[in-house]
């Protein structure tokens, strides 16, 4: 038997500058689904591993800035969506069916405390608007990624990351906990 399992994201349709890289996917999954081979199509959440790497950074701001407001994200890692991505391709119960792999929701405030138990930091979250964020990515990251990073995060403040996700069902275990991950990323 042939099998397409594709690596989707989520993320806003619409009205986002994330948006084109969405409806890109979107159309991809269709190609997918009308391919005429067995399909599994996963959506991964965003990536907790950046903010991780970006300690640095954060560290030398003294706070996580950026426009996510209130809204509860999603994250996973790239070691849940390996493990996830097998058992989509072995396991034939998901054939035909679309999931969103991602771990338990978290806002900003609490990414901060986590970051601030494992690495001895002292961050807060300060709220900026799309707007300032856009611009302050741009400054970092360039023209074109800074837009797009910035509209993950009006998705977020949208609450397009904000569900349980599929990751338990699919895994047939639940997505690792945020204490867990963080004590494995750990300064030792």
């Amino acid at each position: 038997m042939r099998k397409v399992v594709y690596t989707s994201i989520k993320g806003p349709d619409e009205d986002s500058a994330f948006s084109p890289v969405v409806q890109r996917n979107r159309r991809t999954e269709q190609d997918v689904r009308e391919s005429g081979l067995t399909w599994s199509i996963g959506r991964n959440g965003i990536y907790i591993e950046p903010d991780v790497e970006y300690i640095d950074g954060y560290r030398a701001r003294g706070e996580i800035t950026n426009s996510a407001g209130d809204g509860r994200c999603g994250y996973t890692t790239r070691d849940e969506l390996a493990f996830a991505y097998a058992r989509l391709l072995l396991d034939d119960a998901h054939d035909g069916r679309t999931v969103n792999l991602n771990g338990e929701p978290i806002t900003q405030r609490e990414l901060a405390d986590h970051l601030n138990r494992t690495f001895g930091t002292e961050l807060s979250y300060r709220e900026m608007t799309s707007e300032e964020f856009i611009a302050d990515r741009t400054a970092e990251l360039g023209e074109f990624f800074g837009p797009i990073i910035g509209g993950i995060y009006d998705g977020i403040r949208a609450g397009v990351y904000s569900d349980t996700g599929d990751f338990a069902e699919v895994a047939g275990r639940p997505h690792i906990t945020w204490d867990e991950y963080f004590a494995e990323v750990a300064p030792r």
